[in-house]
């Protein structure tokens, strides 16, 4: 198994916690940290948009990934809900043992 990491924000009236719940509480990830206070700028329906966001840190690994994207993208309150993968040049120690453990 190999450690990712996930990134999805959410709007700022959204409570998150039920979501990031349920994703670890199923073992699609080890743990989700909550970033209440972002402001987002971005394009959307050809216009630029500004808007206040949380995001979602969603530590999981490679072998949950699809099911993961399957289960957020079923709950996300969002259109097109954010899911960038990002590959951890090197996770190492306790901190990598009990992630692999906790999935």
């Amino acid at each position: 198994m190999k450690p990712l990491l996930v990134l999805t924000t959410a709007g700022a009236g959204f409570d998150a916690r039920p979501l990031a719940r349920e994703l670890v509480e199923l073992r699609l990830a080890a743990c989700v940290s909550i970033l209440p206070a972002v402001e987002s700028v971005y394009r959307w329906e050809g216009k630029v948009a500004e808007d206040q966001e949380q995001l979602l840190l969603i530590k999981t690994v490679d072998e949950r990934l699809d099911a993961l994207q399957a289960k957020l993208f079923e709950r996300h309150p969002y259109e097109v809900p954010e899911f960038v993968v990002i590959d951890p040049a090197d996770v190492r120690g306790p901190y990598r043992d009990w992630l692999l453990h906790s999935v």
